[in-house]
């Protein structure tokens, strides 16, 4: 998966979430996982989108620290909708599956940038010897 398929993916994973917020109860607990979740659940694109423009591989790394940090965030608001059963969880399967998945997808890459951000260093410092 590229960038722009992954940042289309992230977008509509927001569109998703805004969609199933739209659903929970008009109660003071539903009013305030609405909030919290549109707010994790929307960041992830727009953090994405951020770290696709990084000036430097450690700044690249640094935002998608803030995408996995988001989407772990959005999975738990999603456990806790299905913990209190505001919304039935076989209404919530795939949107779970999709948030733990993109959660997945964004911590490999940190790591392989890790990775590769060693590599490159490890591979200059000998250039320059």
């Amino acid at each position: 998966m590229n960038a722009g398929e992954l940042s289309q993916r992230l977008q509509l994973f927001a569109v998703r979430i805004i969609t199933m917020a739209e659903t929970l109860p008009n109660t003071a607990t539903g009013s305030a996982i609405r909030n919290q979740i549109v707010r994790s659940g929307t960041s992830p694109g727009t953090n994405y989108r951020a770290a696709c423009l990084a000036k430097s591989k450690k700044d690249f790394i640094n935002k998608l620290k803030i995408v996995e940090e988001e989407l772990d965030e959005t999975v738990y608001w999603i456990e806790i909708i299905l913990l209190l059963k505001l919304i039935k969880q076989s209404l919530m399967d795939d949107l779970y599956k999709e948030a733990k998945a993109l959660f997945a997808i964004i911590s490999r890459s940190i790591k392989t940038s890790k990775q590769n951000e060693k590599i490159n260093k490890s591979t200059n410092q000998s250039v320059n010897l």
